[in-house]
């Protein structure tokens, strides 16, 4: 079957990798899985965690955007043509369970294998990849409607995972000539973040920049997905030591009031200008 072939074929990186991932634009614009672990991390334990190796889906998720612009290679017609007759065949059998952005995503995660099998850092290649096939997936079936027929939904699972797979080598090496920019900026952000009393926000050891807007993402993380994570504190809280006291609710999972990212995005990617200026304006939005 299409995705189910699809989903067998790729493996696990991270939060981004399951076929059931979405893209939360209220949490730095991160995939994050249904079974992703949120937690709030506070103080030591949480300064310590603000490593290049925490900050590998942010940045695969800020570096995408900003590349996007460069890598718009042709959709293969071989592969919609193939895309479209296995998702139709499963999409068929029962249409009211079928689920575009799942089905896009496991068919071009399966890719992420061969892109990223030979790179020397390969988690950092499969974060690109990933956050690759989740913004070209979402940008098709988002437009489409649950109801649209096989036939339609179907066109843009196909488009949404062929034109991934078209930019992936692209996205790829565009993303590496930033990521150690990204990095870097991200670092001084998580540090600040772990030293204000809410802590900064981490889900399966990444951590998530979401700047002002933890209660945004608390609430997307919630609607999309139903996932709790630890020490957050819904209304007025005063935090100390990783315990909360609120006069409002309080949330039965993640929680974070996660400072912004300090500095500037420009020149995250030097001569890749139309990075620079899309991520800029990602961050202004934030504050």
């Amino acid at each position: 079957m299409f995705a189910a072939a699809a989903l067998a074929a790729a493996t696990t990186f991270g939060f981004a990798s399951s076929a059931d991932a979405k893209t939360i634009s209220a949490c730095g614009g991160i995939e994050l899985a249904a079974n992703a672990q949120c937690e709030m991390r506070v103080s030591g334990g949480c300064t310590a965690a603000c490593e290049p190796v925490s900050f590998q889906v942010q940045c695969a998720a800020d570096l995408y955007v900003g590349c996007s612009g460069q890598c718009n290679a042709n959709i293969s017609a071989s592969c919609t043509a193939s895309c479209a007759a296995s998702c139709e065949a499963e999409c068929n059998v029962d249409p009211g369970s079928f689920e575009c952005g799942a089905s896009c995503r496991a068919d071009c995660g399966a890719s992420c294998d061969a892109s990223c099998a030979a790179d020397p850092d390969s988690a950092r290649c499969r974060a690109s990849c990933e956050a690759t096939c989740g913004g070209e997936c979402d940008a098709r079936c988002e437009a489409t409607p649950p109801s649209a027929d096989c036939k339609a939904q179907c066109s843009a699972c196909c488009t949404g995972s062929c034109d991934a797979q078209a930019n992936i080598d692209c996205q790829i090496d565009c993303q590496a000539k930033g990521f150690v920019d990204c990095e870097a900026e991200l670092k001084g952000g998580c540090e600040v973040a772990c030293q204000r009393p809410e802590g900064a926000l981490f889900c399966d050891g990444q951590y998530v920049d979401v700047g002002e807007q933890i209660d945004n993402c608390v609430a997307q993380l919630e609607s999309l997905l139903e996932i709790k994570v630890e020490g957050y504190v819904r209304g007025d809280a005063n935090c100390s030591g990783g315990r909360c006291t609120a006069s409002g609710e309080a949330g039965v999972s993640c929680a974070q009031s996660a400072g912004n990212t300090s500095g500037s995005a420009a020149g995250i990617l030097g001569a890749i200008a139309a990075f620079g200026l899309a991520l800029g304006r990602r961050k202004n939005q934030k504050k």
